[in-house]
């Protein structure tokens, strides 16, 4: 049974991919990220990915049947479904699903001013995401077209910033990084904040998992099946490479911190 934990209001607790082959997914990034898995509390369609004996995402095959596009979504802890989903609906965003009951929880999907898809959810969250005493299993970084204008939704929604919660949000490396206690949890990059917004970019919360060998991982992807979305490169963090799975859900893999 995975531990639990209390949530961080505000911050990443989970990030779930909506596919349409549940066996070919579990086949491809099992493969590629070595993950093994377990089935899901909620219904067959669903299953539990673990790393290294830990929980680290989950994989659902709703994407035919739900008519939604295949694709990582992150999700952030609320304490209050209901009224996280009435912020979102107050700032003219959308609340596609929800917020609807599962397992011991509640939860919902949105779609942000720009159109990238997050999800939220009120209740306990597992031990390895919770915010407050590790590292996430995922990096997730926000692409925008108006980096200033998504920080000041997401802090509205989610209470970044504010007295009373624990996601401090600061400008660093031409993005919005959002931290609790000092460890990065998200980042919101759209070019420099005195910029004008880029209309080229397609708005998304990138998912990002770390590998020790990141060229191995694009490699053994597209042996896999998938394709590479952008070639393997270094970067202030490390390096990375963007990937696509063989029903077209883009990821990153970055290299593992030693």
């Amino acid at each position: 049974m995975a531990q639990e934990a209390p949530p961080v209001d505000g911050a990443p607790c989970w990030v779930s991919l909506a596919t349409g082959d549940l066996e070919s997914a579990q086949r491809f990034y099992g493969e590629v990220l070595g993950w093994s898995f377990r089935p899901g509390s909620i219904g067959e369609e669903f299953s539990v990915a673990y790393a290294e004996g830990v929980p680290v995402a989950g994989l659902g095959a709703i994407a035919r049947t739900m008519g939604v596009a295949v694709q990582w979504t992150p999700f952030f802890a609320v304490p209050d479904a209901n009224t996280t989903a009435a912020r979102v609906r107050e700032r003219s965003a959308t609340v596609a699903v929800g917020p609807i009951r599962m397992g011991e929880g509640r939860t919902a999907l949105a779609a942000d001013l720009a159109g990238a898809t997050f999800g939220f959810w009120e209740g306990a969250v597992l031990s390895s995401w919770d915010a407050a005493t590790r590292d996430l299993p995922a990096r997730l970084e926000l692409r925008t077209r108006d980096a200033f204008a998504a920080a000041i939704f997401y802090a509205e929604v989610f209470d970044w910033a504010s007295d009373t919660g624990r996601c401090e949000v600061d400008y660093q490396y031409e993005a919005v990084i959002v931290r609790v206690d000092g460890r990065t949890v998200a980042t919101i990059r759209g070019g420099a904040i005195e910029s004008a917004p880029d209309p080229h970019i397609r708005p998304r919360w990138n998912t990002s998992f770390s590998v020790d060998d990141v060229d191995d991982a694009a490699k053994t992807a597209v042996a896999a099946g998938g394709a590479i979305a952008t070639s393997p490169a270094d970067n202030p963090f490390g390096r990375s490479a963007g990937l696509f799975d063989p029903e077209g859900g883009l990821f990153t893999v970055h290299s593992r911190e030693r």
